[in-house]
């Protein structure tokens, strides 16, 4: 939801580092996030790789520094109750409180289609037009921060700005929400299972808590884990190719942990201005000077799949937004042979939906009928 930063790349390095003890020493050059959200070490494929068994060699200290993905992404205590997962589900998928009854979480963030809509930017109340293009939902829930500028620190408050943003799903009030579901007995009942402590849970914030509790469960699992568990031949001989290149170029500077991203602002245009500078990125929210074209390095995994590229959508392939990488980023013109094998590693990544989750709920009905109220004025 919301018309935010989503499918796009940020890699920063420097220019001929073949030699794998400099590249992982340029990892402490960049701005990172608090050393929870940061990658553990990986002992499976770091023995694998130790002993000689590994059919493709890689060097196994920057392996280090990424992560196999989690099955759900942990919240507070209560986030995992089936209850509450289940009512983030309709949720996400519940059109009616938004201003025309058009529009939905998954109508900017479709499951089916990897957590995005595949626009340069999302479509919202009366065909609006955001300025940024939407981020996927998948695994956003383990960033340090939401939104291409930052501006919310989790997915249970992110999830709220868009049903009020006049863009967006444009709802008139959080009043006019919660009276909305309201009136759906369904609602009401699962909001009282979903938080069963409170005496009265049907309320807004409890909106993005559960929707939060479900967004943590939109996690895929890609051969690129398989390989970092111990199975060296998961990646064929190119794809290892094309992941030798990513960290020593220093793409992995940035996009580095768990999703490969998520944890950090980079500045769009490090070496080569960043062609449209018309949003200032992070510098909109904080007046900081220093913030200017500063945006959240987006994470990598199924990035294949979530096109268009970048917080403006301006890259319509993989390929092209590679290269735009090397350009912008790192001052590098890479080859095609470069940027075809860092694409074929990029495609390592792609992981398979997960059914539970994609296909849509039954939707409570509502006390008389579901047919479509006079839209609120103002």
């Amino acid at each position: 939801m919301g018309l935010a930063l989503g499918a796009g790349l940020a890699m920063v390095g420097c220019e001929g580092q073949d030699d794998s003890s400099q590249a992982e020493a340029m990892l402490g050059k960049a701005e990172v996030a608090p050393p929870a959200a940061q990658a553990q070490p990986v002992a499976p494929v770091l023995a694998a790789v130790a002993t000689g068994e590994a059919r493709k060699e890689f060097n196994p200290r920057l392996l280090r520094r990424f992560k196999p993905a989690r099955e759900v992404i942990p919240g507070d205590k209560d986030t995992e109750m089936p209850a509450r997962i289940a009512l983030g589900r309709m949720l996400y998928h519940e059109t009616r409180i938004s201003r025309d009854q058009q529009v939905s979480c998954n109508s900017c963030h479709s499951l089916e289609r990897y957590g995005v809509d595949g626009k340069k930017t999302s479509t919202g109340f009366e065909g609006k037009t955001g300025g940024r293009n939407a981020p996927t939902v998948f695994h956003a829930a383990g960033h340090f921060e939401q939104f291409w500028d930052g501006r919310a620190a989790d997915v249970e408050a992110q999830a709220l700005g868009p049903i009020l943003n006049p863009i967006e799903m444009a709802a008139p009030s959080a009043e006019f929400v919660v009276k909305t579901l309201r009136d759906m007995p369904g609602y009401v009942s699962a909001f009282k299972a979903a938080f069963p402590a409170e005496k009265d849970p049907l309320t807004f914030p409890n909106v993005g808590r559960a929707i939060g509790s479900f967004e943590r469960q939109l996690t895929t699992r890609a051969r690129w884990d398989d390989y970092l568990e111990g199975k060296a031949t998961a990646l064929t001989d190119k794809e290892v190719e094309g992941l030798k290149l990513f960290t020593n170029l220093g793409c992995m500077v940035c996009h580095t942990g768990e999703y490969l991203g998520g944890s950090m602002y980079e500045k769009a245009g490090t070496v080569e201005p960043w062609p449209n500078q018309v949003d200032q990125g992070r510098y909109t929210i904080t007046q900081r000077d220093g913030d200017r074209m500063m945006f959240k390095v987006p994470g990598l995994r199924n990035i294949a799949e979530t096109a268009p590229y970048f917080h403006d959508g301006s890259v319509g392939t993989l390929e092209e937004a590679v290269a735009t990488m090397g350009k912008h980023q790192l001052g590098l013109d890479l080859a095609r042979e470069e940027v075809e094998s860092i694409v074929a590693w990029l495609h390592s990544l792609t992981g398979k939906l997960p059914a539970q989750y994609v296909t849509p709920p039954e939707l409570p009905k509502a006390v008389a009928s579901d047919a479509p109220r006079t839209p609120v004025s103002g």
